[in-house]
């Protein structure tokens, strides 16, 4: 039978005239069957397309058929026997299956399969082996080639393995997508419905083999098959042309299809005229004569129907897009259905379009198929199964509470939350138990609710955790245990509630979804029990093989509406009858696309493949040829008006060039100007989308342009304050424009109810006030605080080492040993013991819950011994003996005071142990911010006073001991003696120490431990840190001054954010308070209260004048 051509370049009428011969020729002959055979995507339109151009708008003995679906049609009358079909996500599940039974003979991939993508390119490939009727032999033949090449042989011998066995695993019970051609094969000349029928080919690029096969079948028993090409119709149009003319592909296809039969009918060629897609655009005209051509003509007339325009970022890029979208269709009256978008990139444009166009109020329709993943039915599924596989870990617990699909509630899952960080549960068994312990912060009564919530989460997943417990078990079992935890849950209906929400709301896509997503994983159970029920897999292949079917299932949307813009890809996407195409992310990487390294097969196995004379799917080189023509394809298609554009930069802020198409397309119009669209520059022409106004307002705002009577502020304004979408936040942003930093005052009677009394020796607190009177507040009025973790922070390990220090004075205590004179055996014996205690429940037994946790206890160990040797060695060197470990008293506790008992005085000496790199600085007492030492020493004394009433008490020293285990370089040779001399020396305290000299000597009589040092004439070296007893008494009077404002202050309600900054410190550095308080300086009235600094002498003059005052006004405190 014959075959004809139908040539024509792009919009020249092709499909309209193989369309009208059909219909014609259907009219004239009812009884004979016409077919239209598209891809498979682009059955619809066509439908709609041909129903449109029909007199009588019906098409009873035309059918739209894909070849898949022409292979049903024609199987189904023939009564032939195909098998069950295997759909992708099938295919994925059996190869993973098949992918773990051979994991062992497969030395190259084997190592390779849990790579990301690796199983899709090995069915990718294979796929590619059953489209281009590549058999087990052809293979093996393969194989025995490329044995002088290892690398490739290495790799066809696994695909040979994982080819072969796919094809038994589905022989006798399925078939694939690319073998249903060859199941029609044999039934082509059986079938009465083609016999004598007209066949129309429309869409196609190109036939694989496969394909080419069923054509010749069709010619034999059809009276006439129509192929419509697009190519220019000029010259010889059987000649095979060379890969890089922008036509290869049409004239290859020519080449292939009239080899198959010598009854070739005279090709129609179609030329543009009148009334061709271009008629009344001579630049599109042009433009699709000679793009991609060899020729040097250029277009110099003025011209608007092609437009180029660069942005910033493809978010700005969109932005535009979305203005001059909504320009054509309010000045030029185009429907949003007589627009499209395309990218070579559209999983980063089809996203960034969603959002821009959603705020834009344009409709749109994102042309692809939508991962399940993110819906959370899905992930409800895949948190339950990894929340078993990993045993109760908490990561997994909270992923399958945090999908919104489990019956316990938001706030009962917090509470939840905050338990199990607090006391680190962990496994099934912990969360069977009755729980009682309380975290700190907690409330008691909490602990009730907190287990009943546990109890009903126990409920809820105890069987299904029985079910995916150890051991192997077959699919089927594990898919029916999902199926009834799924019901158990009450997920159907859960999902059609959703779907009703979003129903009532106009959301379209999103009830398509949430209709079609149980129906799509009940599927995926059934094929999972139907392909491989009875195989035995444990709890993890379980899960890959779960995870690769979910990974494939996708949700097909169809249009919901008519009149929308349609974003799509510059390849897969079908454009009909497009006056305005808007082609975005022309840039490298996705003009041409980058290329793909070929999957497992790269670019040089392919040539192998090539030379050896067996055809696969085109390679990386091809390709790039290939995206010319669908360039070409594209670019011709709008009736009206084409825009290109490009962005400066990515998503993630690197720079990135034009794509070549920018340089050819400005070289065939020189008059044609870039556009480029600069952030911030708004006149009334821009503010085409609502988020235009938005910020030109917030551009006027900032710039002043509310008092300059801006009449371009002034409709913005009025707009946004009529519009009932914009107006609650527009005065939102006005508020938050105008406002400053509030004066904090919450009243002296509400900080009496909120504080209490407020203890003068409560030094921390008044530090805190001290740096910033709005964090006091959060802490002690609200008493907000950070989440107890169940983990060992550096600030847990001083506590463990305070603690442990606190046991061993009792323990000193409790036997009567003197810590000089202890032996290192009995001071490390009974160290050991007390930090065995300590850590015993230290945080609820954290310390014993991991390998790491109980290194730290070693290396606590060692950091206690270490402090313990060096506190030993300066209370020797000295002749202070302690009075008093963990001192307690109003409001405070000192961790040590030792004292020096003369005849008629009483020398008293403060330590704090701290753990990180405090220092004591004189100017941050004065600003209130170190008081600590100095509330200590006052407590110390009045203690002493009352014990010695008849001597004079004098203070000798107050210190910070920093706890560390510091490393020493030495030489090897050098002697233990030095190298701890020089350790001492590296945990020298720092503090204040009396300036006499004797009592300097008493306290540490080598001063390695103290901050002193002597000149050789006996005098203080400059940079001591000493002073005399008058001295003593102002700073102990000036800090009673100073805890007496800060009360004051405190009570009176001051609440102000007002963080200090002295130097290169400031409040904020380490305030856990810093994400809630709201401090912005770029707001007037925030700022830090930026302290004075002082040198010494300038320090001490201060203090000085400071007690003179106070003197003078009677405020003197003894």
């Amino acid at each position: 039978m014959s075959l004809q051509f139908v040539i024509g370049s792009s919009g020249a009428g092709k499909s309209c005239y193989a369309y009208g011969h059909v219909i014609q020729e259907s009219m004239k002959y009812p009884k004979r069957q016409y077919y239209v055979i598209v891809p498979e995507q682009f059955t619809m339109q066509t439908q709609k397309t041909l129903v449109e151009m029909h007199p009588g708008r019906g098409i009873l003995n035309i059918d739209v058929l894909s070849f898949q679906r022409l292979a049903y049609r024609i199987i189904q009358e023939t009564g032939g026997n195909m098998g069950k079909l295997l759909e992708d996500t099938g295919k994925s599940m059996v190869l993973q299956k098949v992918v773990q039974m051979h994991k062992g003979q497969l030395p190259y991939l084997g190592g390779q399969m849990k790579r990301p993508g690796c199983l899709d390119e090995v069915k990718s490939l294979i796929s590619e082996f059953l489209l281009y009727d590549i058999g087990d032999s052809d293979l093996e033949d393969m194989v025995n080639r490329a044995e002088q090449q290892p690398l490739l042989h290495m790799k066809l011998q696994d695909i040979q393995v994982l080819y072969k066995g796919f094809k038994e695993y589905l022989e006798g019970h399925y078939i694939t997508g690319e073998e249903i051609l060859d199941a029609l094969l044999p039934a082509v000349p059986l079938s009465e419905k083609l016999k004598d029928s007209v066949i129309v080919l429309d869409g196609f690029t190109g036939f694989t083999p496969i394909q080419v096969k069923v054509i010749r079948e069709l010619l034999a028993v059809c009276q006439k098959v129509m192929v419509t090409v697009t190519m220019d119709g000029s010259g010889d149009v059987f000649a095979k042309g060379k890969p890089h003319q922008l036509f290869y592909m049409s004239r290859q296809m020519i080449h292939i299809l009239s080899a198959l039969t010598r009854d070739l009918e005279e090709p129609v060629c179609l030329t543009t005229d009148e009334k061709s897609r271009f008629s009344q655009a001579p630049a599109l005209k042009f433009l699709e004569k000679h793009i991609f051509r060899y020729s040097r003509k250029k277009y110099e007339d003025p011209q608007e129907e092609i437009q180029i325009y660069t942005a910033g970022t493809p978010e700005k890029e969109l932005e535009e897009a979305a203005r001059r979208i909504r320009r054509l269709v309010r000045t030029q009256g185009m429907k949003y259905g007589e627009i499209a978008v395309i990218t070579g990139n559209l999983e980063e444009y089809g996203n960034i379009a969603s959002q821009v166009f959603e705020r834009a109020g344009i409709p749109y329709f994102v042309d692809e198929k939508h991962t399940v993943l993110m819906n959370p039915f899905v992930e409800y599924i895949r948190a339950a199964v990894e929340m078993v596989f990993t045993g109760f870990s908490y990561e997994g617990v909270f992923r399958y509470l945090r999908c919104g699909m489990s019956r316990l509630t938001r706030e009962e899952t917090d509470y939840l939350e905050n338990y199990v960080i607090a006391l680190g549960i962990r496994g099934l068994n912990r969360w069977q138990e009755h729980w009682t312990r309380i975290y700190r912060g907690m409330d008691a009564e909490d602990i009730l609710k907190i287990n009943e919530s546990r109890a009903r989460f126990v409920e809820e997943v105890y069987d299904f955790a029985e079910i995916f417990g150890k051991g192997r078990k077959k699919i089927e079992q594990y898919c029916r245990g999902l199926y009834d935890f799924i019901v158990k849950g009450q997920i159907q209906e859960k999902l059609k509630k959703q779907e009703l929400y979003f129903k009532s709301v106009g959301d379209a896509a999103m009830e398509k979804e949430y209709g079609q997503i149980y129906g799509i994983v009940m599927d995926l159970l059934d094929r999972m029990v139907e392909i491989l029920g009875d195989e035995l897999v444990t709890v993890q292949e379980f899960r890959q093989l779960l995870e690769t079917g979910l990974s494939k299932a996708k949700v097909a949307l169809i249009p919901p509406s008519m009149d929308q813009v349609l974003v799509g890809d510059m390849e897969r996407t079908r454009l009909k009858k497009i006056k305005a195409l808007f082609f975005v992310g022309v840039n490298e990487g996705n003009i041409p696309k980058a290329a793909d390294t070929g999957g497992i097969l790269n670019e040089m196995d392919r040539d192998f493949f090539a030379e050896e004379g067996v055809e696969l799917a085109p390679g990386p080189k091809e390709l790039m040829n290939m995206q010319r023509f669908y360039l070409y394809l594209n670019l011709t298609k709008p009736e009206k008006l084409l825009c290109l554009s490009f962005s400066s930069s990515n998503s993630k802020g690197e720079a990135i060039s034009p794509a070549y198409l920018i340089h050819t397309v400005t070289g065939l119009f020189p008059a044609l100007k870039i556009s480029r669209i600069e952030d911030g520059n708004y006149t009334l022409e821009d503010l085409e989308i609502p988020g235009d106004g938005v910020d030109a307002f917030l551009k006027g705002l900032s710039e002043g342009a509310y008092t300059a009577e801006d009449p371009l502020f002034g409709e913005v304004f009025g707009w946004l304050l009529r519009s009932p979408g914009y107006k609650a936040m527009t005065r939102k942003l006005v508020e938050a424009f105008l406002s400053i930093c509030p004066k904090d005052m919450i009243g002296a009677s509400v900080a009496k109810v909120l504080y209490g009394e407020v203890s003068p020796y409560s030094a921390t607190r008044l530090e805190r006030f001290a740096a910033c009177a709005f964090a006091h507040f959060l802490q002690y009025g609200l008493r907000l605080s950070e989440r107890a973790e169940y983990e060992f922070k550096a600030m847990d390990m001083g506590n463990v080492i305070h603690k442990a220090l606190e046991e061993f004075s009792k323990e000193l205590r409790r036997q009567g040993l003197l810590w000089a004179d202890l032996s290192q055996e009995q001071q490390r014996q009974i160290a050991d013991q007390c930090l065995e205690k300590v850590t015993a429940d230290y945080g609820n037994t954290i310390l014993k819950s991991s390998a790491r946790n109980e290194y730290m206890i070693q290396r606590t160990r060692r950091l206690l011994h270490r402090t313990l040797w060096a506190l030993q060695n300066q209370l020797k060197n000295g002749e202070f003996v302690p009075e008093g470990f963990e001192v307690v008293f109003q409001g405070g506790r000192i961790d040590r005071v030792d004292i020096l008992e003369e005849q008629d005085k009483v020398y008293v000496k403060v330590i704090d142990y701290k753990t990180g790199n405090t220092t004591f600085d004189l100017v941050a007492l004065y600003h209130g911010l170190q008081l600590q030492l100095l509330v200590y020493m006052d407590a110390a004394l009045s203690v002493e006073r009352r014990k010695y009433p008849d001597k004079e008490i004098v203070p000798a020293g107050i210190f910070y001991y920093n706890v560390k285990d510091p490393m020493i370089q030495e030489k090897i040779e050098t002697d233990m003696e030095s190298v701890n001399e020089e350790i001492l020396k590296s945990l020298k305290m720092n503090g204040l120490v009396q300036k006499d000299p004797e009592i300097a000597q008493k306290i540490d009589k080598s001063l390695v431990s103290i901050p002193v040092s002597y000149k050789k004439d006996g005098g203080i070296k400059k940079g001591s840190s000493v002073a005399d007893n008058q001295q003593f008494w102002i700073l102990d009077q000036y800090v009673k001054k100073k805890i007496k404002q800060i009360r004051e202050d405190i009570l009176k309600g001051d609440a102000q954010i007002s963080p200090y900054e002295l130097g290169a410190k400031n409040a904020c550095t380490y305030c856990p308070y810093i994400s809630v308080c709201g401090f912005d300086r770029k707001i007037p009235g925030y700022g830090f209260r930026r302290l004075k600094s002082f040198s010494d002498e300038e320090l001490w003059k201060s203090l000085g004048e400071s007690m003179d005052d106070q003197i003078l006004t009677g405020e003197e405190e003894r």
